[in-house]
């Protein structure tokens, strides 16, 4: 039995959760998510706590137990508080911008690159060198902030690129002279 899965999700305020037919329903003050629950896997909501029980112990039900649990943990924070995920542009003149729903980058290219977010999904950019990727499922925000990160990653020699919002670039040492090599 998972250590994860037997733990409870306490649910906010305002924050429902209903389970039938295998489909998880998670609806709060930001949206609503649903998940298809596949296996012998049991979701409750007693006393304003959500219970994921797995209902036999062979080893496909224990694997899939705390990760529906840790799934549905999200689903519940998502629609209660969401998720934002933090983008840095590094290097010389480069930018980013928002041109009504489309994110323009100018990123060391010939031309200028333009995301469009997907639906659920929204982008901002405080300054010309940050991005701001926020929504409500947990997935959707980190996938979409690594198809930003992919258009440029940084680079180990200046770390030029596209990173994460305090992602540590390890440098390395540029070419020597060769001097004194014979």
């Amino acid at each position: 039995m998972s250590r994860i899965g037997k733990l409870s999700i306490a649910l906010p305020s305002g924050t429902e959760v209903a389970f039938k037919d295998g489909v998880v329903t998670v609806k709060g003050s930001k949206g609503t998510l649903t998940r298809q629950i596949v296996g012998a896997i049991d979701v409750t909501v007693e006393d304003g706590h959500v219970h994921v029980k797995a209902l036999d112990d062979r080893d496909e039900t224990n694997a899939k137990h705390g990760l529906y649990r840790a799934l549905i943990a999200d689903m519940v924070k998502g629609v209660s508080e969401g998720f934002t995920k933090g983008l840095e542009v590094k290097g010389v003149g480069w930018k980013a911008a928002m041109q009504g729903t489309k994110l323009v980058l100018n990123v060391g290219f010939s031309h200028p690159v333009e995301y469009v977010a997907p639906q659920g999904i929204k982008l901002e950019c405080p300054s010309q060198t940050e991005v701001t990727v926020s929504g409500i499922n947990k997935e959707l925000v980190g996938q979409v902030a690594a198809e930003l990160r992919a258009i440029r990653k940084p680079e180990p020699f200046h770390g030029y690129g596209i990173r994460y919002k305090g992602e540590h670039v390890e440098h390395k040492e540029g070419k020597t002279s060769g001097k004194g090599k014979k």
